[in-house]
């Protein structure tokens, strides 16, 4: 299901003296924060006056924050951003636990957990059986959000309990 929200990053330290806040990323690329205008940390909105990549981290400039102290009372708290601002065909984890997955005409149960690897990330799908599905094209058919239903290709040993 899409969720309202998408969780982007924390906020792990100040930097400088007019309020900048260091964002630990928990996007694919950092580069990708700095092309929003708003986020909301704490169920507040806030303004994006800037935003830059700094090595592995972005540091941010929100609108009303301007004093080290300001952002220092942001520290340890959660940047996220409105669903809405984000690309459509983009899907993100989160929005996939609980989704429905089916082998043809088959519920094989839920998204319980998205394991991410090197490689590509793995779907942990509990029904009857546990399934351990790879996020690739030959194995995900579709993906519909609204309607919470993904159409996957099985092949012998994606089932846990399988010999």
């Amino acid at each position: 299901m899409k969720l309202q929200f998408i969780e982007a990053g924390e906020i792990v330290t100040t930097h400088g003296v007019r309020g900048e806040c260091k964002v630990l990323s928990w996007l694919d690329d950092p580069a990708m924060l700095c092309e929003f205008d708003r986020c909301r940390i704490g169920g507040k909105a806030y303004t994006v006056e800037s935003c830059r990549v700094q090595k592995t981290c972005n540091l941010l400039k929100l609108s009303g924050v301007d004093t080290m102290e300001a952002a220092q009372a942001l520290r340890g708290r959660v940047v996220e951003l409105y669903r809405e601002d984000i690309d459509g065909d983009v899907i993100f984890a989160a929005e996939l636990v609980g989704v429905e997955v089916f082998a043809g005409e088959e519920s094989i149960g839920k998204i319980s957990e998205v394991l991410d690897y090197p490689g590509n990330s793995v779907y942990v799908v509990q029904g009857d059986h546990e399934y351990m599905i790879p996020a690739v094209k030959q194995f995900i058919l579709s993906t519909d959000l609204e309607a919470n239903r993904m159409q996957v290709k099985l092949l012998e040993g994606m089932r846990t309990d399988e010999n």
